[in-house]
């Protein structure tokens, strides 16, 4: 079930809110339960039989994290490592086999017929949560074991399918709260102002720009020669596309548990303003960059080995990022690149910068304005090989971005090697637009102001948006044209670009 769809928005979300606050007002554990078998009927209307699999999961985990918080010395840290290899281990298969087998017999020259594995939503998202709450466990830092608080953190359907990916500790406090299935119009308000407000980066904005993102890829994949224009206005597309589709669900998932009571982490902060890589990453998947730092950057020694080591273990840990988004030489690359990236940007930073800014003295504003040009380069280039289905598709566009097969011409971009149908001049100036608001307008966050239901205060200035949310008929009306907009716009079906990750 997508947010998106009608039967989502409509049919779904309030029969669950109406569930959940009618048990809520008689029981908080009611609540709780009935949110969990709500949480299993979203996910089960996609597919039973995956859910079947997420329970055995579940409770595979639940059996070490009830071991594990119950304050046994012995065999804790094999405990923890099995239920780990374990979860790694249903995350590689249903991930990687496939890819895995494919370049095995490839390269063998062996003739099988493997068949796709179908992946089940959510698995390397809820992965993460459960290998988190292990490690964790495992160093005492859980505390009491309760088996419905742990099914309903990781099953919560607003972040189960696509995040944010959500730490223990930010949730089961939630869970035990007075404010927790306690019917409130203003966080009523709230949650589903910022879920319109996703819906329409996603219905209107995001999906509006797919098609120009399409049309690069496919002309690429089918062996046609991409132009310098053709090129540039696909891979922009795709750039502002990936952002307002995964900036809006995360919006949306905000939205949704703020609507039950619940805060989840911010995912989005402005990412495509950042003036470095290091920014980028602190601004871009902002909770999977803290799962990277906390267990696989810091797991593998972080900065406490001497400088090269540490080199290395950023540049491992964005690779294995890579891996972590899909079964693919291109997510390989992607990483890698990303990998490199911080690596040259860290050693920049400590060992070149401080050397050539007593030398190179520029006037502020250009230094920012190179920096962030540079930056937003790079993630686009980047985005190339995350988005190509294939290592020769994703050359074939930085050939074409580069130039060697002609400058070319908008026309042609828009209706001839890009157009999966046609698309005309008005379909293109939509990439400018998407530019000005992801670079020039506020973000949710801003627009919300101190409205907006942050889990912890990060700790960054914000200049208040001229335009802030209240909880008026003014905003009302304004936000039900916007929930209007997004609704017709939406087909229903388009799923989001991390639907099946």
């Amino acid at each position: 079930m997508l947010f998106n769809s009608y039967q989502f928005i409509f049919l779904f979300l309030p029969v669950a809110l109406a569930g959940f606050y009618f048990f809520g007002s008689i029981d908080q554990k009611l609540a709780l339960y009935y949110l969990v078998f709500a949480s299993m009927v979203f996910y089960g209307t996609w597919s039973v039989f995956y859910l079947l699999v997420l329970l055995a999961l579940l409770l595979v985990n639940a059996g070490f994290g009830f071991y594990l918080c119950s304050g046994q010395r012995r065999f804790r840290k094999t405990a923890r490592n099995l239920g780990i290899l374990i979860n790694l281990g249903i995350l590689g298969y249903f991930k990687y086999a496939y890819f895995i087998a494919s370049n095995v017999t490839d390269n063998l020259r062996i003739l099988a017929d493997f068949r796709d594995i179908v992946l089940p939503l959510g698995i390397s998202f809820f992965t993460f949560q459960k290998i988190a709450f292990l490690m964790d466990a495992e160093k005492g830092l859980v505390g009491e074991f309760k088996l419905s608080r742990f099914f309903l953190f990781v099953l919560f359907f607003p972040q189960l399918i696509a995040g944010p990916i959500v730490h223990h500790s930010e949730m089961f406090g939630q869970f035990r709260s007075p404010r927790f299935a306690r019917f409130s119009w203003n966080a009523l308000a709230t949650g589903l102002t910022i879920f319109l407000f996703g819906l329409f980066k996603k219905t209107v904005l995001a999906d509006s720009i797919a098609p120009l993102a399409d049309g690069l890829f496919a002309a690429s994949s089918e062996g046609r020669d991409i132009n310098l224009v053709c090129g540039w206005v696909g891979a922009l597309a795709y750039t502002m596309q990936l952002y307002f589709d995964f900036s809006g669900y995360s919006d949306m998932a905000i939205g949704l548990g703020e609507m039950f009571g619940l805060r989840l982490p911010i995912n989005f902060d402005s990412p495509y303003k950042a003036s470095s890589i290091i920014d980028f990453w602190r601004r871009w998947h902002m909770t999977l960059s803290r799962f990277l730092r906390d267990y696989v950057y810091i797991s593998l020694g972080g900065n406490r080995r001497g400088e090269p080591r540490r080199y290395l273990n950023l540049f491992l840990t964005m690779l294995i990022g890579g891996v972590w988004h899909g079964a693919g030489w291109t997510y390989i690359f992607w990483g890698a690149l990303h990998g490199l990236y911080l690596v040259i940007n860290h050693a920049w930073q400590q060992f070149a910068a401080p050397r050539l800014r007593p030398v190179l003295t520029l006037p502020a504003p250009l230094t920012a304005g190179l920096s962030w040009l540079l930056t937003f380069l790079l993630v686009v280039l980047a985005w190339v090989f995350f988005r190509a289905p294939t290592m020769a598709s994703a050359l074939a566009v930085v050939q074409g971005m580069a130039g060697l097969h002609g400058l070319g011409s908008l026309a042609a971009a828009g209706v001839d090697a890009l157009s999966q149908p046609r698309m005309g001049m008005r379909d293109l100036m939509l990439l400018p637009v998407l530019l000005a608001i992801a670079l020039g307008m506020p973000n949710v966050r801003e627009l919300m102001g101190t409205a907006f239901p942050l889990l912890r205060d990060d700790g960054r200035e914000r200049r208040p948006a001229l335009l802030q949310w209240r909880p008026d008929l003014r905003w009302a009306a304004a936000m039900a044209m916007v929930g209007g907009w997004a609704i017709i716009a939406s087909s229903g079906i388009s799923s989001f670009i991390y639907f099946q990750f």
